[in-house]
């Protein structure tokens, strides 16, 4: 059969026309728009259903956290006036680098009476050692009249039995052989009394003490004098230095400035109680801070706290009461960085860390 000619058959030439039609056109369009919104949306839920599934549970995160650093308080070991400051706030030191300095000459002048007491101490032992000397020989002098008193009290005694003497002279005799060993005595005690305090304690043999004494006091002024200059324990920025000026009156032991150690940063997360079950330390673990949203930083858990925030807080709470209300509780957690950052660390900064619970610990 022949084709039918559009322009003699009507119905084919209404056909062609409703097909051409731009309402027709659009009404396809929206057709398959819509088909594809009802395939797009379940797949999409499906997707975030699988990816639900697949991440719940592995990982686990807290922005309750935040960089830490190591902070001494400086202070003096001696109290005086500051005569100099070489530092200034937020500067780099290196340990042992001069911070402050405190008006030496008091201690200078400790220093010079602690060594005239150690020189009168050491004069008093040579003197003593003198006496000592002195007091062997008057021992010697007291045995040669204990000597001669004897013999003198036997010559007496046989001139008074032959009848040549008289009983006065013997017992003269008598009484001096006696004043001369009780000579012998006192100056064996004057002896011992030397030696005695020239002797030494079973904590120092071999040093008097009162040299020993002398000794530590001297020793006590040099370190003060020492301290005078006050030094960066280590490496670190110096910081709330600004209350320290030439001309304060230091109080020992009252802190003056601090240093910060940057180079030992760690971050400490508080995760929530029930985020702890799987945490073992060793786990990586990623930290984002908020001061640079574009770093990333590779880190591990290095240990889980002893105790919950609250356990260590000076007002611990009181869960006794009628009207306890249970609160979720936060357990502190130190997490290492692995990598050095790019970007300063500062102590304080707000962090988030994520903890990779599928990988087992590496640590």
């Amino acid at each position: 059969m022949a084709d039918a000619d559009p322009l003699r058959d009507p119905v084919a030439s209404r056909m062609q026309i409703d097909v051409s039609d731009p309402a027709v056109t659009r009404r396809t369009e929206r057709r398959a728009l819509r088909l594809a919104i009802m395939l797009l949306v379940p797949a999409l839920v499906v997707g975030i259903g699988l990816w639900w599934w697949l991440t719940s549970g592995k990982t686990v995160s807290t922005d309750n956290a935040y960089v830490k650093q190591d902070v001494v308080s400086v202070s003096s070991e001696i109290g005086g006036r500051v005569v100099k400051v070489a530092v200034r706030e937020n500067q780099l030191v290196k340990a042992g680098d001069l911070l402050f300095a405190i008006d030496p000459e008091p201690y200078r002048i400790a220093l010079a009476q602690a060594d005239a007491d150690l020189a009168s101490a050491q004069v008093k032992v040579n003197q003593l050692r003198t006496d000592l000397s002195t007091s062997g020989v008057d021992v010697q002098g007291s045995q040669a009249d204990i000597t001669f008193a004897a013999a003198e009290l036997q010559r007496q005694q046989q001139l008074l039995a032959q009848g040549f003497t008289t009983r006065a002279r013997v017992q003269a005799a008598e009484n001096a052989l006696s004043n001369a060993r009780t000579r012998s005595r006192e100056a064996q005690a004057a002896v011992e009394k030397a030696a005695a305090a020239l002797s030494s304690g079973a904590q120092l043999p071999g040093i008097n003490p009162e040299v020993a004494t002398a000794m530590a006091k001297r020793d006590r002024a040099l370190l003060d004098l020492k301290r005078t200059e006050v030094r960066a324990p280590f490496a670190g920025r110096v910081s709330q230095s600004a209350r320290l000026q030439v001309g304060q009156m230091i109080i020992a032991s009252l802190p003056v400035l601090s240093i910060v150690a940057d180079d030992r940063s760690w971050v400490e997360a508080n995760f929530k109680e029930n985020q702890l079950d799987r945490m073992v330390p060793g786990q990586p673990a990623h930290v984002w801070l908020d001061a640079y949203p574009e770093l990333k930083l590779k880190a591990h858990v290095q240990s889980i706290g002893a105790g919950t925030g609250s356990t260590f807080s000076i007002l611990p709470a009181q869960n006794a009461t009628g009207n306890w209300v249970k609160v979720t509780q936060r357990v502190p957690v130190r997490i290492a960085i692995d990598e050095p950052s790019p970007r300063p660390l500062i102590a304080g900064l707000s962090a988030e860390v994520t903890v990779d619970l599928r990988r087992p610990a590496q640590r």
